[in-house]
């Protein structure tokens, strides 16, 4: 591994994490691949350490999507435990600590960690260590990996993988710097399956996902020339086409690579109960020239300069006008 440039907030984590030996790991709400490939893998690595450690999920969030069970989540609870006095808040890929499951209000002299990549993180740790050109949070944990004298076992070396793929789309997204290749190629010497993590991320998926991205790809429209690319899916997509709610990752991603498009938005009905009111929008960035956290943060989301969301009771009409009116001010 390539030297890695010391910092007061690395060598505070490092101490807390080598020190401390009962954790909750929590990270954001609706957890992607490198989200749960930081709590396996840091929970694997407290484990190698001696140190117990919760991850706290809440329980709209399982089962988890298809193309990530593989990971095999452990100790997970849905509430604070009964001794959560006794330990420490890891808080993984979270920029936001509103994003998370839990309401830690009542404990305001706990010790928080803040770990996470995002450049729009609110620092609201007691620790903060963001590491904003980072290709991933789990680049991160490899680094503290190192720094604490684990070597990545199997475990690790899959969950480190699996956030790292999904975050830098394959080693294709701008974020992806020689120190993701470095990473890539440890853990590939370690043992992860390269190619049998591509499949079950990326193939093997259930017909009502594909029936999904049909009805996705049907309801594409433009506006502004092309500049906003959008679609959207509804309740009654969702039911025609037996999909789950997951099942509409990867549509955005479509859309971001039609010509002329600077931002691509898929607006989604919740489908969750108590939250049938809400969309969730997920915002791509083809270039810098706009950047869609900035974006994401007016409606109390957040994300990349290239990769946000946020969720909202606007109706899609209202969503549409949003999003020309904060494109058209940023170009």
């Amino acid at each position: 591994m390539s030297a890695t440039t010391s910092t007061p907030s690395r060598q505070q984590v490092l101490t807390a994490l080598a020190e401390t030996k009962k954790f909750i790991l929590i990270s954001h709400e609706n957890p992607d691949g490198d989200a749960l490939g930081s709590l396996v893998a840091m929970s694997e690595v407290l484990r190698c350490l001696g140190s117990d450690s919760l991850i706290l999920m809440s329980a709209e969030d399982l089962p988890l999507p298809y193309e990530y069970r593989s990971l095999g989540l452990k100790n997970v609870i849905h509430s604070l435990p009964d001794d959560v006095a006794e330990r420490t808040f890891v808080f993984l890929d979270c920029g936001n600590i509103d994003r998370n499951p839990a309401d830690i209000s009542d404990h305001d002299g706990a010790l928080i960690l803040n770990i996470d990549h995002h450049h729009d993180n609110t620092l609201f740790g007691t620790v903060n260590h963001v590491v904003a050109d980072a290709a991933c949070t789990t680049e991160i944990i490899w680094d503290l990996m190192h720094g604490l004298g684990v070597s990545p076992n199997q475990t690790i070396a899959e969950a480190l993988y699996v956030g790292l793929v999904t975050d830098t789309g394959m080693f294709m997204y701008e974020n992806t710097g020689t120190r993701a290749h470095e990473m890539a190629a440890e853990l590939i010497a370690a043992g992860v399956d390269v190619h049998g993590i591509y499949r079950q991320l990326y193939e093997g998926i259930p017909f009502g996902k594909l029936q999904l991205l049909a009805r996705g790809l049907a309801n594409v429209e433009r506006h502004d020339d092309g500049v906003l690319t959008l679609t959207h899916l509804t309740a009654d997509d969702y039911q025609s086409a037996d999909a789950q709610e997951n099942y509409s990752e990867g549509i955005v991603d479509h859309l971001r690579s039609v010509e002329g498009t600077l931002v691509a938005a898929l607006v989604r009905d919740r489908l969750s109960e108590g939250h049938s009111d809400q969309r969730k929008v997920s915002l791509r960035a083809c270039d810098n020239s706009v950047d869609v956290s900035l974006i994401a943060r007016a409606q109390n989301g957040g994300g990349h300069r290239q990769a946000a969301g946020f969720t909202t009771t606007m109706t899609k009409a209202e969503i549409v006008a949003f999003l020309r009116h904060e494109i058209a001010a940023q170009i």
